[in-house]
């Protein structure tokens, strides 16, 4: 049992682990949106907001929700929703990506075919 002398040594000490607890929330949550923020603008200079664009302002969305959680100390909700902006932007920069690769594949065939047509073209006046 705790004697009465030393409720408020117990008090004290119970009230420094809370506060040591939510000021190390501060830190990550930081990091995190700084590391969103980062995030969106890579995606943005691939090309993303016109290729991908419901990713691209989802990701936005999350980032400024991030930010104004992070302004209002709620740290474990700045941090979760600048995780899932970044995770959209990721998203949305892949997308970008297979997008700009698969308009080159197309060139490319489009190019061959070309080639093809030429070269049949070529070979049938020389059989003649």
């Amino acid at each position: 049992m705790i004697s009465l002398n030393r409720l408020p040594l117990l008090s004290a000490v119970c009230a420094a682990l809370v506060l040591a607890g939510c000021s190390s929330m501060k830190t990550p949550a930081t990091a995190e949106v700084a590391s969103s923020r980062t995030a969106v603008e890579s995606a943005a200079s691939t090309g993303a907001p016109e290729l991908a664009p419901a990713e691209m302002a989802a990701a936005r969305d999350k980032m400024l929700r991030a930010n104004q959680a992070l302004a209002a100390k709620d740290y474990r909700t700045a941090q979760d929703l600048a995780l899932q902006a970044q995770a959209d932007a990721k998203l949305a920069q892949s997308k970008a990506s297979s997008a700009k690769a698969t308009e080159a594949a197309n060139k490319l065939q489009e190019d061959l075919r070309v080639l093809r047509e030429e070269l049949d073209r070529a070979n049938s006046t020389m059989t003649r």
